[in-house]
Formats: C-alpha cells, structure tokens, sequence
C-alpha cells in the first residue's frame, strides 16, 4: 500500500454553499467548481494507506465527544500579503472548529502535522488570482451572511484528478445539524474537496 492525501472538513450546507461557489467561479478563480465550501479542519495531509482505519477510528471518536454548535458567517477578510486568500469569515463557532482541529491534529493521532500559518477557520471565496479581482470578492461579500448548525465533520481523499472524494463523515454524538456534504457545482456527494 501507497500513501493518500487526505483532508477534514466541515461543509458549508446550502443554499449557502453553491451561492458562494458561484461567487468565487464568478471572480476568477478556476478551481472554484472543483472545490464545494467548506470550512477545513486538516488541510491536505499526506498519509500511508495502511492507517485509514486507524484514521477513521480517531475522527469517530472525535465526532461522539462533539456536539452539533452554530456556525455563522459574516463579512470578508484577507490573508494578504502572507498569502493570496480571500475568505468569508466565521464570527460564531470559532472556537469549536478550533477545538476539534487540534483532536485531528493531537500528538496522540495518527493525522499529527504542523500548520504552516496559526489555525483561522475561514471559507476562502478566492485563492491566487488577480489582484483586483481578490480586491472585488473582498469588496462584493463585505456584507454576507449566513448561519446554520453543525452537526458533522468528514474525512475525504484527493484523487488523482485532484478531487476530493468524501471517504467518510462523522456526525456528533447528539446528531441534528446538515449533511456535511452539500450538492454544489455538478459534483455528487461523494466529490467534495476541501482544498482552499
């Protein structure tokens, strides 16, 4: 057995979910259809194919020490110019995304890596494109909002065809919340990505 490239996310449900897909295909950037929305958790993480079943168990636990919470997205931010991101920022669930993507990460795991930046949950809506068209998906989504509840997290794997195929999702221990992989773009539940 190889490796894998994997990653954890929360999706971003709809109608929230296309709307901002839309958007980010709208201001250019190409890989907007191959990516659905979604708040990332363990960005790509390489690992040995061997471990996914210990993978699967660690996030399942995980999962049944978590509680469905709310999430809300309001306004823009940038990482600029530490890195060429725009994103709708996460002003309520914060500290829950944060929480549980240091249980992914945790030295006792198997998904142990470092973060190249400090963790900062977000929903990028534009990523290495033109400056002014960075400038205009800052200045268009100023004002957008939208909140759900939280009821699951997944683990997905990218493909060759750089992908990500949902493997398995994790719902709290107390249920409710949305699917955790919406329908966006054409793709079919079983092609989320989570790459920013």
């Amino acid at each position: 057995m190889g490796t894998v490239t994997l990653g954890v996310s929360i999706a971003v449900p709809e109608p929230y979910g296309s709307l901002l897909q839309e958007r980010r295909a709208s201001f250019g950037d190409p890989a907007a259809y191959g990516i659905p929305t979604h708040v990332t958790l363990l960005p790509p993480t390489e690992a040995r194919s061997a471990d996914l079943p210990a993978i699967g168990a660690h996030l399942a636990q995980i999962a049944t020490a978590a509680r469905p919470f709310p999430m809300r997205l309001s306004g823009t931010g940038t990482f600029r110019p530490l890195s060429p991101v725009v994103f709708v920022q996460v002003v309520e669930g914060a500290s829950a995304c944060s929480w549980l993507q240091k249980r992914v990460r945790e030295a006792s795991g198997p998904l142990v890596r470092e973060l190249q930046f400090p963790y900062h949950p977000h929903v990028t809506v534009a990523h290495g494109i033109a400056e002014e068209a960075m400038d205009r998906a800052y200045e268009e989504l100023s004002s957008y909002e939208a909140a759900w509840t939280c009821g699951s997290f997944a683990l997905y794997e990218q493909g060759a065809d750089s992908v990500w195929r949902k493997i398995n999702e994790f719902p709290f221990r107390a249920g409710g919340g949305t699917p955790a992989v919406p329908v966006q773009g054409g793709c079919s539940l079983d092609q989320p990505s989570l790459q920013s």
